[in-house]
């Protein structure tokens, strides 16, 4: 049995659960890729799973392996596969096993990704700009309208940011005051948060729809501004959306998506911020940084 490095946990609980542990290497079945992990993203779905959330469809006991975005190189390809070969080097997305040398996936959870595109930008695109970008679908949001986005200077909400403005319409983004010229950066009007937040945002003007990151106040501000609840998509309170009439996101990740705007980034037509690199021995120092809440861009795992 050859075994490869991963940061996994063999019991659910807070961050310290996260050790490196020698974990058998997965072999590319048919129709699957088998890529040599550079980089993988940290975000709060991982954290989630790392204190016991098992996603929809998951099986499997333990130990496991967090991470459901990472860029690497092709090393093995199964029965079936056209259009990739090893060597190639991708960027992809799964729904664990990330933070590990070695993950397998269907073909088509990868996309080429481009020479242009730094391995920790390229680990850390896909949860951003697939939820952002499935987000502003959700809500249909049209040019000339306005978007109030919570939580703007993270990696959703600087994908949401950059999105709504390429379709053109005005954006309101709510972050800490030390993140504001960053938003402005990206083509966002910043508000800080706190008391007041709605008045300061009424103050701009009409908001047609919003983007929740953040939950609790941001939600409530949120359906205080916008008229109709069904043009507010929350990232954060699940629980309370249906009762309130305000929209989820549903899954639809593709790569198609992820390659595209691998592409913009590649010609600099989109930014995207790595804010901190971690080591895999330091995953657990990643998913207590992640957890804060706070701090622009995304964080990376890097796997030399």
């Amino acid at each position: 049995m050859i075994e490869m490095k991963a940061a996994a946990f063999a019991t659910p609980g807070g961050p310290d659960v996260l050790q490196v542990m020698e974990i058998e290497t997965p072999q590319a079945g048919p129709g699957q890729v088998r890529v040599r992990v550079k980089a993988a993203g940290v975000q709060p779905y991982d954290a989630a799973v790392r204190a016991g959330w098992t996603p929809p469809g998951v099986t499997g006991g333990l130990p496991r392996i967090p991470g459901n975005e990472f860029a690497g190189v092709v090393d093995q390809v199964g029965a079936g596969v056209t259009g990739f070969a090893e060597g190639d080097e991708v960027l992809g997305f799964s729904q664990l096993n990330a933070y590990a040398e070695y993950i397998v996936v269907g073909a088509d959870q990868v996309a080429p990704k481009p020479p242009e595109v730094p391995w920790a930008v390229a680990g850390g695109l896909t949860a951003g700009v697939q939820t952002a970008e499935l987000a502003l679908t959700t809500i249909g949001l049209r040019e000339g309208e306005t978007l109030l986005v919570h939580g703007a200077s993270g990696s959703v909400g600087t994908a949401a940011v950059q999105i709504a403005r390429r379709l053109g319409a005005t954006v309101i983004g709510t972050a800490r005051k030390e993140n504001h010229d960053y938003l402005r950066s990206l083509g966002a009007i910043p508000v800080a948060y706190g008391d007041g937040l709605a008045e300061r945002v009424r103050a701009l003007g009409q908001v047609d729809a919003a983007l929740d990151g953040a939950g609790g106040q941001a939600l409530e501000v949120s359906l205080e501004l916008v008229k109709d609840p069904a043009k507010i998509v929350t990232l954060v309170e699940h629980g309370r959306a249906a009762e309130l009439g305000v929209r989820l996101v549903q899954a639809g990740r593709t790569a198609e998506r992820l390659g595209r705007y691998a592409d913009l980034i590649a010609k600099g037509g989109f930014t995207w911020l790595v804010r901190r690199t971690f080591p895999l021995d330091r995953a657990a120092d990643a998913h207590r940084e992640i957890e804060t809440g706070h701090g622009r861009g995304k964080l990376v795992i890097e796997i030399p």
